[in-house]
């Protein structure tokens, strides 16, 4: 998750690519456009009500403003133009935006027979099937077009009978008049048109895509605007980068263009003290690891994404006093060349810091270093001594590490059973509970869209939205991942989420079994959790803990151990 990791660099479009513009362009403010959440949060009991499980937050319902918009409701005499069966339509999973907070949440895990592969090990999911949201998608998208086009237009009725034939590219006969698009852009919602655009270029309509990205989008979008709205300019980016197919260059370009290392330091810092993902990350993992080597006198640590070694400060505090004595601590960090520009240095600043404070909570301890990415481990860099007992963390790496679909090697798989060898007492996980791994294109711009509109949303509450250091850590640590999922295919994509039930399913072949996470585990991650906004949301489901924003999981905790 490079959100907290602070990996992601200013977006700046290559020279090669003229008509695509930095982001720059996006910190005007936004004329005449309300704000496009269209939905109230109340301390009331109206419609979708849903009850927070976790004791910081209330109860809270939705209803809709009182604003027009072109949208799923605002025109249902064309509910007779919705018949299309375009294939990309019809990809839309029904995960994209299911989770374990919605109210008609089932809690299984069987998938619904017209998921696609790629999700049949999805997070606990809606009863509404596939299609039901696949329809709801597609009336959205035909309601958007006909509100730009016009209900009586030609054109709409042509790409209606391409619809009822089952033929693909609809859009591609799609002539709009921008002026009175731009003209509408007060009553248009923001996401539709994101996705509207992403059709287009899914579709290789590209009169309509470059229409929506030069001269609607622009005007939508803005870094310093509300959630939808800073999300919205990083994703226009990621389209236009696509649509170049300059996507590859300008990753690499921004992996080159770094802030410097103590400013890339604070806005890690900043998102760190604002948002409880990479802290919910260190509490479970360390409550599991702690309560695994209860009992043991010498332990070893494998941290496959050691960064700062912020966590084992926490740990080896814990260890300090625990009843029995205090045992002796190993730990092997796993690097790469982005978390050394980071610190500003080698894992020599990870050890010297660990060894000084738990020198100075005397604790024995020892510390490894493996610099070099998980890609690149193998068993001799993960040196296990007699008599230690082992712990493995994987804490937002392992969606990383290309698998089957990328590579033969399948570096995913390959590392999950270069652990198992290690015979560990334990294994943690954590992950983003988003399905990007495989999806078509058009079904992962959905899927991102949902996922970082609630993470952006869950960022806004903490600070004042002209607050500048904000705008500079989302800028910083959130756009490069973004980009890298709209615009870049195959080794280039590095940005490959699963969701908990894959990774159940690589777990168990790789010959890990599930190692339910006690309430102790529960209750110390609800304990920090109290520092946050209410609207977070923990639910234990099948022995994992689920972290959501609202009715959106965003993370999962696992624990494993070997069979």
């Amino acid at each position: 998750m490079h959100l907290m990791k602070g990996k992601s660099e200013r977006m700046q479009t290559s020279q090669k690519h003229p008509t695509s513009s930095g982001f720059d362009l996006y910190h005007q403010p936004v004329q005449n456009v309300d704000p496009y959440t269209r939905y109230q949060v109340l301390q009331s009991n109206s419609c979708h009500e849903i009850h927070n499980s976790n004791s910081q937050g209330t109860t809270i319902s939705f209803q809709p403003c009182k604003e027009q918009y072109f949208t799923l409701e605002s025109s249902p005499a064309l509910n007779d133009l919705i018949g299309c069966d375009s294939p990309s339509y019809a990809s839309v999973s029904s995960n994209s935006n299911r989770s374990p907070f919605s109210p008609h949440a089932s809690h299984s895990y069987h998938s619904d027979q017209h998921q696609s592969s790629d999700n049949n090990y999805g997070s606990p999911t809606s009863a509404h099937s596939s299609a039901d949201d696949s329809y709801e998608l597609k009336h959205k998208l035909r309601e958007l077009e006909i509100s730009l086009l016009g209900p009586d237009s030609e054109i709409v009725d042509s790409c209606h009978c391409c619809y009822e034939g089952g033929h693909h590219g609809a859009s591609a006969m799609a002539k709009y008049n921008w002026d009175q698009v731009v003209e509408m852009i007060p009553k248009l919602d923001l996401k539709e048109v994101l996705s509207r655009c992403a059709q287009a270029v899914s579709d290789g309509d590209i009169e309509t895509a470059v229409g929506f990205m030069n001269n609607v989008l622009p005007k939508m979008v803005s870094v310093g605007g509300d959630p939808i709205q800073r999300l919205g300019a990083y994703m226009l980016e990621g389209l236009r980068a696509r649509l170049e197919s300059s996507g590859s260059l300008i990753y690499k370009a921004l992996k080159c263009e770094q802030p410097a290392s103590k400013d890339l330091m604070s806005y890690m810092h900043i998102l760190y003290q604002i948002c409880p993902y990479w802290k919910f990350a260190y509490v479970s993992a360390n409550a599991v690891i702690g309560e695994a080597m209860l009992n043991e006198s010498r332990i070893h640590i494998i941290d496959f994404q050691i960064a700062q070694g912020t966590q084992w400060m926490l740990l080896i505090d814990a260890l300090a006093s625990r009843p029995g004595g205090t045992p002796f601590i190993r730990v092997t960090g796993v690097d790469d060349s982005e978390s050394f520009h980071a610190r500003g240095g080698g894992l020599d600043i990870v050890g010297k810091r660990l060894s000084d404070y738990a020198k100075s909570r005397r604790v024995p301890f020892e510390f490894h270093s493996a610099a070099m990415s998980g890609c690149e481990v193998e068993l001799e860099n993960l040196v296990v001594l007699p008599g230690e007992a082992l712990a493995v963390n994987f804490p937002f790496v392992l969606h990383h590490m290309p698998d089957e679909s990328v590579s033969t090697e399948n570096h995913r798989d390959r590392l999950l059973r270069l652990v198992k060898n290690l015979s560990p007492k334990v294994v943690t996980l954590v992950e983003q509970e988003s399905n990007t791994n495989t999806s078509p294109f058009f079904q992962r711009f959905v899927e991102s869209l949902s996922y970082y509109s609630a993470m952006f949303e869950s960022i806004d509450v903490a600070l004042p939205r002209e607050d500048k250091q904000r705008i500079s850590a989302e800028q910083h640590c959130v756009a490069r991942d973004i980009v890298n999922m709209i615009a870049c295919e195959g080794p280039e994509r590095v940005e490959r989420h699963e969701l908990l039930g894959k990774w159940r399913s690589r777990f168990s072949m790789a010959g890990f079994a599930p190692c339910p996470l006690s309430s102790s585990v529960t209750n110390a991650v609800r304990n920090m959790l109290r520092e946050f906004n209410g609207n977070y949301r923990l639910e234990h489901i099948d022995g994992a803990l689920y972290l959501g924003w609202k009715r959106r999981a965003l993370c999962t905790s696992s624990a494993w151990r070997c069979y």
